[in-house]
């Protein structure tokens, strides 16, 4: 089974780094069970490795971090629930391309609890949704907005960091980054496209999406005692 661990209030982003490379440590050795960790942090943008200077575009904005995780520029902050995946890769395949493919049909299958059609693109990072009440694009097609972002990392093949969902987070928090390095497309939420849907709401359907999608039952553990916020 794999563990399910819910924190209250923001995670201090330095020690959820900490505390997920150490489980990922564990669980390589088969110390520890795969877990999922759902957390909010305090506004803070973090630099995966992929990530171009250019991209930050208000460095004095919010507190920066440099990551090792995939991807480019990302913002995190409350109203996000992010969802640290520490899976053993290992253990289901060793086929990281398939293994993200399962953390985007997972994001996919928890929007579609709440009618929420959810869209991968070649080429786009993340999970992304058609606004069709707002001007075509040069083209004719509608527009796009990311509604969930997606950056892993493996350490002997167990996966940590993983995929952020935005419900009610500030939108204008995204302004001080070119997310992800799209410039042409923006960013969304589920209050933004009308939906009353509280955390908790989410974390229910993310997790009867998990089983569907990785066939495990997760069950309950206790949150680390860490930081509860940036200072």
């Amino acid at each position: 089974m794999v563990e399910w661990i819910i924190s209250d209030g923001l995670t201090d982003y330095r020690a959820a780094e900490t505390w997920m490379e150490e489980r990922a440590t564990a669980i390589a050795a088969g110390q520890a069970a795969e877990c999922v960790w759902l957390v909010e942090h305090p506004p803070l943008y973090t630099a995966g490795t992929s990530a171009r200077d250019a991209d930050l575009t208000d460095p004095e904005r919010f507190p920066v971090f440099q990551t090792r995780r995939g991807g480019q520029y990302t913002y995190h902050g409350p109203g996000q629930r992010v969802a640290y995946t520490l899976l053993d890769v290992g253990q289901r395949g060793h086929d990281v391309r398939a293994f993200v493919q399962d953390l985007e049909t997972w994001v996919i299958r928890t929007l579609d609890s709440f009618n929420v059609t959810g869209h991968i693109r070649d080429g786009r990072v993340g999970v992304w949704v058609e606004r069709p009440e707002k001007t075509a694009r040069t083209d004719g097609s509608p527009p796009e907005d990311k509604v969930a972002a997606i950056g892993i990392r493996l350490r002997k093949w167990v996966s940590f960091h993983g995929v952020s969902v935005n419900v009610e987070p500030d939108l204008t928090h995204f302004d001080g980054i070119v997310p992800c390095g799209i410039r042409e497309h923006g960013v969304t939420s589920l209050t933004d496209l009308g939906l009353p849907v509280s955390m908790h709401d989410l974390d229910v359907a993310l997790r009867g999406a998990f089983e569907t999608v990785f066939g495990d039952v997760p069950r309950d553990a206790p949150a680390p005692d860490l930081p509860a916020r940036t200072g």
